[in-house]
Protein backbone atom coordinates (compact mmCIF):
# COMPACT_ATOMS: atom_id res chain seq x y z
CA UNK A 1 0.00 0.00 0.00
CA UNK A 2 1.09 3.54 -0.72
CA UNK A 3 -0.95 5.68 1.66
CA UNK A 4 -0.24 9.39 1.15
CA UNK A 5 -1.02 12.24 3.52
CA UNK A 6 -4.13 14.20 2.56
CA UNK A 7 -3.75 17.96 2.25
CA UNK A 8 -6.11 19.96 4.47
CA UNK A 9 -8.04 23.13 3.78
CA UNK A 10 -5.63 26.05 3.74
CA UNK A 11 -2.97 24.25 1.68
CA UNK A 12 -2.45 26.30 -1.53
CA UNK A 13 -2.35 23.17 -3.72
CA UNK A 14 -6.10 22.79 -3.12
CA UNK A 15 -6.72 26.16 -4.78
CA UNK A 16 -4.40 25.57 -7.74
CA UNK A 17 -5.92 24.24 -11.00
CA UNK A 18 -4.34 20.92 -11.98
CA UNK A 19 -2.55 20.32 -15.29
CA UNK A 20 -3.91 17.86 -17.86
CA UNK A 21 -2.25 14.45 -17.94
CA UNK A 22 -0.22 14.00 -21.12
CA UNK A 23 1.83 10.88 -20.29
CA UNK A 24 -0.10 7.67 -19.65
CA UNK A 25 2.86 5.85 -18.16
CA UNK A 26 4.01 3.82 -15.17
CA UNK A 27 4.14 6.96 -12.98
CA UNK A 28 0.47 7.70 -13.75
CA UNK A 29 -0.53 4.12 -12.85
CA UNK A 30 1.38 4.51 -9.55
CA UNK A 31 -0.46 7.78 -8.88
CA UNK A 32 -3.84 6.08 -9.47
CA UNK A 33 -2.82 3.28 -7.08
CA UNK A 34 -1.65 5.78 -4.45
CA UNK A 35 -4.91 7.72 -4.77
CA UNK A 36 -6.98 4.54 -4.52
CA UNK A 37 -5.06 3.21 -1.50
CA UNK A 38 -5.26 6.58 0.27
CA UNK A 39 -8.99 7.01 -0.49
CA UNK A 40 -9.84 3.50 0.72
CA UNK A 41 -7.75 3.94 3.88
CA UNK A 42 -9.34 7.30 4.77
CA UNK A 43 -12.10 6.08 3.90
CA UNK A 44 -13.71 8.35 1.32
CA UNK A 45 -16.02 8.34 -1.68
CA UNK A 46 -13.45 10.09 -3.86
CA UNK A 47 -9.99 11.62 -3.88
CA UNK A 48 -8.36 14.00 -6.36
CA UNK A 49 -4.63 14.18 -7.06
CA UNK A 50 -4.24 17.74 -5.66
CA UNK A 51 -5.46 16.40 -2.31
CA UNK A 52 -2.22 14.42 -2.04
CA UNK A 53 -0.15 17.29 -3.44
CA UNK A 54 -0.04 16.23 -7.10
CA UNK A 55 -1.14 18.88 -9.61
CA UNK A 56 -2.56 16.53 -12.27
CA UNK A 57 -6.15 16.03 -13.47
CA UNK A 58 -6.74 12.60 -11.91
CA UNK A 59 -9.31 11.38 -9.41
CA UNK A 60 -10.46 8.09 -7.93
CA UNK A 61 -13.89 7.16 -6.61
CA UNK A 62 -15.59 4.47 -4.56
CA UNK A 63 -19.38 4.85 -4.55
CA UNK A 64 -22.03 2.14 -4.25
CA UNK A 65 -19.32 -0.56 -4.37
CA UNK A 66 -17.99 0.85 -7.66
CA UNK A 67 -14.27 1.55 -7.57
CA UNK A 68 -12.67 3.52 -10.38
CA UNK A 69 -10.66 6.47 -11.59
CA UNK A 70 -10.84 9.12 -14.28
CA UNK A 71 -8.10 11.11 -16.01
CA UNK A 72 -8.68 14.57 -17.56
CA UNK A 73 -12.44 14.58 -16.79
CA UNK A 74 -14.99 16.70 -18.61
CA UNK A 75 -18.52 16.84 -17.17
CA UNK A 76 -21.98 17.24 -18.68
CA UNK A 77 -24.46 18.08 -15.91
CA UNK A 78 -28.24 17.88 -15.68
CA UNK A 79 -30.17 21.07 -15.00
CA UNK A 80 -32.00 19.38 -12.10
CA UNK A 81 -30.33 20.24 -8.79
CA UNK A 82 -30.21 18.65 -5.37
CA UNK A 83 -30.01 21.78 -3.24
CA UNK A 84 -29.68 20.14 0.19
CA UNK A 85 -27.53 17.02 -0.30
CA UNK A 86 -24.92 16.64 2.41
CA UNK A 87 -21.35 16.67 1.23
CA UNK A 88 -18.06 16.18 3.00
CA UNK A 89 -14.44 16.25 1.94
CA UNK A 90 -11.31 14.44 3.07
CA UNK A 91 -9.56 17.83 3.08
CA UNK A 92 -12.16 19.01 5.65
CA UNK A 93 -12.10 15.97 8.00
CA UNK A 94 -15.22 15.33 10.04
CA UNK A 95 -17.25 18.14 8.45
CA UNK A 96 -20.19 17.93 6.05
CA UNK A 97 -22.65 20.51 4.81
CA UNK A 98 -25.57 20.86 2.39
CA UNK A 99 -24.04 21.63 -1.01
CA UNK A 100 -26.04 22.16 -4.21
CA UNK A 101 -25.09 19.81 -7.05
CA UNK A 102 -26.59 18.53 -10.29
CA UNK A 103 -28.55 15.30 -9.79
CA UNK A 104 -27.04 13.62 -12.86
CA UNK A 105 -23.58 13.81 -14.41
CA UNK A 106 -21.89 12.29 -17.42
CA UNK A 107 -18.11 12.27 -17.00
CA UNK A 108 -15.86 11.75 -20.00
CA UNK A 109 -12.13 11.25 -19.77
CA UNK A 110 -9.53 8.50 -19.93
CA UNK A 111 -8.38 5.42 -18.05
CA UNK A 112 -4.83 5.23 -16.72
CA UNK A 113 -3.95 3.38 -19.93
CA UNK A 114 -5.16 6.26 -22.14
CA UNK A 115 -8.40 4.57 -23.22
CA UNK A 116 -11.49 6.82 -23.57
CA UNK A 117 -14.00 6.37 -20.74
CA UNK A 118 -17.58 7.62 -20.29
CA UNK A 119 -19.14 7.33 -16.84
CA UNK A 120 -22.71 8.17 -15.89
CA UNK A 121 -23.93 8.78 -12.38
CA UNK A 122 -26.87 10.04 -10.41
CA UNK A 123 -27.22 11.25 -6.84
CA UNK A 124 -24.09 10.32 -4.82
CA UNK A 125 -22.06 9.21 -7.86
CA UNK A 126 -22.92 12.44 -9.73
CA UNK A 127 -22.04 14.44 -6.60
CA UNK A 128 -18.70 12.63 -6.37
CA UNK A 129 -17.82 13.32 -10.02
CA UNK A 130 -18.61 17.03 -9.55
CA UNK A 131 -16.78 17.32 -6.22
CA UNK A 132 -13.60 15.65 -7.49
CA UNK A 133 -13.60 17.54 -10.80
CA UNK A 134 -13.96 20.77 -8.83
CA UNK A 135 -10.79 19.81 -6.90
CA UNK A 136 -8.98 19.56 -10.23
CA UNK A 137 -10.11 23.11 -11.04
CA UNK A 138 -9.00 24.51 -7.66
CA UNK A 139 -12.61 24.78 -6.45
CA UNK A 140 -13.69 23.51 -3.03
CA UNK A 141 -17.17 22.41 -2.01
CA UNK A 142 -17.52 25.41 0.30
CA UNK A 143 -17.32 27.58 -2.84
CA UNK A 144 -20.58 25.98 -4.06
CA UNK A 145 -22.56 26.86 -0.92
CA UNK A 146 -24.89 29.80 -0.56
CA UNK A 147 -23.32 32.66 1.46
CA UNK A 148 -25.21 31.84 4.67
CA UNK A 149 -24.21 28.15 4.58
CA UNK A 150 -20.61 29.06 3.66
CA UNK A 151 -20.39 31.33 6.70
CA UNK A 152 -21.55 28.46 8.96
CA UNK A 153 -19.09 26.10 7.26
CA UNK A 154 -16.17 28.48 7.73
CA UNK A 155 -17.04 28.85 11.41
CA UNK A 156 -16.93 25.04 11.75
CA UNK A 157 -13.59 24.96 9.91
CA UNK A 158 -12.09 27.56 12.26
CA UNK A 159 -13.30 25.55 15.26
CA UNK A 160 -12.06 22.19 13.93
CA UNK A 161 -9.10 20.76 15.83
CA UNK A 162 -7.22 20.17 12.55
CA UNK A 163 -7.65 23.74 11.35
CA UNK A 164 -4.47 25.73 10.91
CA UNK A 165 -6.36 28.96 10.48
CA UNK A 166 -5.76 31.58 13.10
CA UNK A 167 -8.75 32.90 14.96
CA UNK A 168 -10.02 36.08 13.32
CA UNK A 169 -8.82 39.32 14.85
CA UNK A 170 -11.67 41.60 15.82
CA UNK A 171 -10.77 45.25 15.54
CA UNK A 172 -12.76 47.98 17.18
CA UNK A 173 -13.07 51.46 15.83
CA UNK A 174 -11.43 54.19 17.94
CA UNK A 175 -14.22 56.58 16.93
CA UNK A 176 -17.04 57.44 19.33
CA UNK A 177 -19.61 55.96 16.94
CA UNK A 178 -17.87 52.54 17.10
CA UNK A 179 -17.40 52.53 13.35
CA UNK A 180 -21.11 52.87 12.61
CA UNK A 181 -22.41 55.51 10.24
CA UNK A 182 -24.79 58.00 11.77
Amino acid sequence: MAIQSIRLFGDPVLRTPAAPVVDFDKELRKLVKDLTDTMMDAPGAGLAAPQIGVGLRVFTYYVDDQLGHLINPDLDLSSELDEQGEEGCLSFPGLSFPTPRAVRAVAKGFSMHGEPVTLEGTDLMARCFQHETDHLDGILFIDRMDPKQRKLAMKAVREAEWSGLAAPVVKFSPHATGGKAL
